[in-house]
């Protein structure tokens, strides 16, 4: 208790330089923690839109599926699939997947025709919410309704109601043709999406393309209530035979950039504590210089070097503990009100897209505690290291020339 008392006391003997050096430690916690919150938000947004829009957590296909999306390459047993990631609380979509052509008049586009299941696809995904307008997504039922991604349907000049032509090459080796009515039309998805993607219900691609029962692809989703790493093994044998890969082995570009963002979010913070224990060494040094005589003095009467050493590493901890407090309020205060209101990054140049996946244009940060434990516990810690050296001066002074230090 004494030393407490002690330190409180020799603190506010230079208030002026106390009061900027624990401001300055003030903001530089706030800035960390909001800064954390902030980078937090921007990859679960990244990952939440390129999982919940339409990738998944995970996807299943037929060996070598992915390397030339063969209309020849499906699945056994989807339903089976289906059935055992239900039983785990895993959301599951099967879709078949084949090229082709829409023609409007004189317009016409290449395009990926996919057909999904739309009961499924809404409750493992909510591409469904992310249309223009008063468009509808695919209908439950079969009824020749297709929806376009956001630039294909600018390329075909084609609206909400309009008429278009598919014309495909069928498995069978028929030439598949019909005529589809565009019932909605996606906003910004995502590159490949927006281009080059129409949608219809799993039954008119089958028609179209002449492929009874056929599924290319499982996408599977959680909605982050099952690890990633647990959803392969929940699955078992039904998936013998077949590849698995996660979000992260389908679109690496995405993954590469999360952990970039980690790495990234460490040498930003480093920086920020190498600041803040210069900041602390210079004030303790100041400090120490202003104190020679009595540190001379009390080494004179006995004071062991460890006990100085200590008395100033306890003046450290608690200047840095008044600062990492206020820091602390002054850092959820702006990352909650980030979390609500967020930035919007819409106005610095449109659509806000990385590796081919649209992001929110709101930037909203996110409240862990990590955000808030890390910063505040390494600014406590660089801070009282920082202090050692002074404090280690301090300890070796020499106590008859420390009395006529002038």
């Amino acid at each position: 208790m004494l030393s407490i008392r002690l330190a409180w006391r020799n603190l506010w003997r230079n208030k002026r330089r106390t009061l900027i050096t624990l401001l300055a430690l003030a903001v530089n916690t706030a800035v960390l923690i909001t800064t954390f919150a902030l980078m937090d938000g921007y990859i679960e947004n990244a990952v939440r839109y390129a999982t919940d829009l339409l990738t998944g957590e995970a996807q299943i296909h037929a060996n070598e599926y992915l390397e030339d999306h063969s209309l020849y390459k499906t699945i056994d047993n989807p339903d089976e699939i289906i059935a055992k990631a239900k039983s785990h609380g895993i959301n599951a979509s099967p879709r078949v997947y084949g090229f082709g052509l829409l023609s409007v008049g004189n317009k016409s586009a290449g395009v990926m025709f996919e057909g999904v299941n739309p009961e499924l696809d809404k409750q493992a995904f909510t591409l469904h919410e992310h249309l223009q307008g008063d468009g509808r997504f695919v209908s439950n039922k079969a009824d020749k309704g297709m929806v376009l991604g956001k630039k294909l349907a600018k390329t075909l000049n084609v609206k909400i109601g309009s008429e278009i032509i598919a014309v495909v090459q069928a498995a069978d080796g028929s030439l598949g043709t019909d005529i589809y009515t565009v019932s909605g039309i996606l906003k910004t998805a995502g590159e490949k999406l927006d281009r080059s993607t129409a949608i219809c219900h799993i039954d008119d691609f089958r028609e179209l393309f002449v492929m009874e029962n056929a599924v290319h692809e499982i996408a599977l989703n959680s909605f982050r209530g099952v690890e990633l790493e647990e959803i392969k093994p929940l699955l078992g044998t039904t998936i013998d035979g077949l590849e698995f890969k996660t979000w992260r082995q389908l679109n690496p570009s995405l993954s590469q950039m999360v952990d970039m963002s980690h790495v990234g979010m460490g040498i930003f913070a480093t920086i920020f504590f190498i600041v803040a224990g210069l900041g602390v060494m210079n004030t303790m040094l100041m400090a120490t210089y202003d104190r020679i005589r009595e540190f001379g003095i009390l080494k004179a009467i006995g004071t062991s070097p460890m006990a100085i050493i200590r008395d100033i590493l306890v003046e450290a901890m608690m200047m840095s503990v008044i600062a990492i407090c206020i820091g602390f309020v002054l850092g959820l205060a702006t990352s909650y009100y980030l979390s609500i209101h967020g930035i919007d990054m819409s106005g610095v140049g449109g659509d806000v897209t990385f590796a081919g996946i649209a992001f929110d244009p709101i930037w909203k940060a996110v409240i862990h505690p990590a955000s808030f434990i890390e910063p505040m516990a390494m600014m406590c810690v660089i801070s009282v290291l920082a202090s050692i050296y002074p404090a280690v001066i301090a300890a070796r002074l020499k106590p008859v020339e420390a009395m006529n230090h002038v």
